[in-house]
């Protein structure tokens, strides 16, 4: 007999309609990768009934006080505006059943920005989350005691897992599939949703140029541009500000100003990147490196090791080749 796990989709007025079906989307269509019901799906709300997503498309709920609330294995807020989800997180029925529900409960957590709800009702105190990039900085603010990641597509800290924006809530519903039920499971949900591939949680929200873009002014867009053209070749600071008419010292503080990042530290962040897309490829690390613009393949190593955790040569295997 297979276990029948109960997941909670929390929904609300205002709600992200694809941070509730996305996720519903992954566990029902588990139960028929599996060949067996191993998820039994409730959208849930304070007080039942149609919540009308931000989108307008309207939502058919149950009302949490239906329901027990140490019956839940997993239980997942979404994200959605910030009037819904201020209104979901001082309701104080909702409070009490949630903490019960995630105190009870397997594992819990959120999709994109309902990590703030999170954070309100005291569900996340000192643990690492992720949220959707444009929240990260404010969620940090607000709640200084988390550990709030602006790049990772989803995080598991314990038994709290979150996930970053909206679409993101699919890649780490796909996580706790694998988890449950195998990698084979979760990859025939991947071709049965025809998303694309897979994608870890450790992968940015953004490329680095994107992500960099997003805070740089428009003067430095089209530098960002040439220096991801650009890898393989010596990047230093001196051509970086002549590139942009600039002394290196002003140039510095002024890139650091923009992007966030010090020159250097992009750069790196650029080449790892990079290195990362290419090592599933039948290319060696000797060539890898070259086209990163790392001098040899134990500097990319060691690179590689600080940023991630993992060898080249290990995330290869786990990441298997073309």
């Amino acid at each position: 007999m297979h276990p029948l796990r109960q997941i909670a989709l929390i929904a609300f007025d205002g709600v992200q309609a694809l941070d509730v079906t996305g996720p519903a989307s992954v566990f029902s269509a588990a139960n028929e990768a599996a060949g067996h019901p191993s998820y039994q799906i409730h959208i849930l709300s304070p007080c039942g009934g149609a919540v009308t997503s931000g989108s307008g498309v309207r939502l058919l709920t149950e009302a949490i006080g239906e329901l027990d609330p140490g019956s839940f294995d997993t239980v997942l807020i979404a994200g959605g505006n910030k009037a819904g989800l201020s209104s979901l997180a001082r309701d104080a029925g909702f409070a009490d059943w949630m903490a019960r529900a995630c105190a009870r409960s397997r594992r819990y957590g959120s999709v994109c920005t309902g990590a703030f709800a999170l954070a309100h009702l005291g569900l996340v105190t000192r643990q690492r989350v992720a949220t959707h990039w444009e929240g990260t900085e404010l969620l940090a603010r607000a709640y200084p005691a988390l550990t709030v990641d602006p790049d990772a597509l989803y995080v598991e800290d314990g038994k709290v897992w979150t996930s970053a924006g909206i679409t993101t809530g699919i890649d780490m519903c796909m996580a706790l599939v694998a988890r449950d039920l195998g990698e084979a499971v979760a990859n025939s949900v991947a071709r049965m949703l025809v998303v694309y591939a897979r994608r870890p949680g450790y992968q940015s929200q953004f490329s680095p140029v994107l992500g960099a873009q997003s805070k740089a002014s428009h003067g430095f867009a089209a530098l960002l541009d040439w220096i991801g053209e650009h890898l393989d070749q010596p990047l230093e600071v001196s051509l970086l500000a002549d590139r942009a008419s600039m002394s290196a010292r002003s140039f510095h503080r002024k890139f650091t100003d923009a992007t966030g990042q010090t020159p250097a530290r992009f750069i790196e962040t650029m080449r790892l990147d990079r290195a990362r897309a290419l090592l599933p490829s039948v290319a060696s690390l000797k060539e890898i490196a070259a086209r990163c613009g790392y001098a040899t393949a134990g500097q990319m190593s060691k690179a590689f090791v600080r940023r991630y955790g993992v060898s080249p040569a290990l995330f290869r295997e786990m990441h298997g080749r073309d």
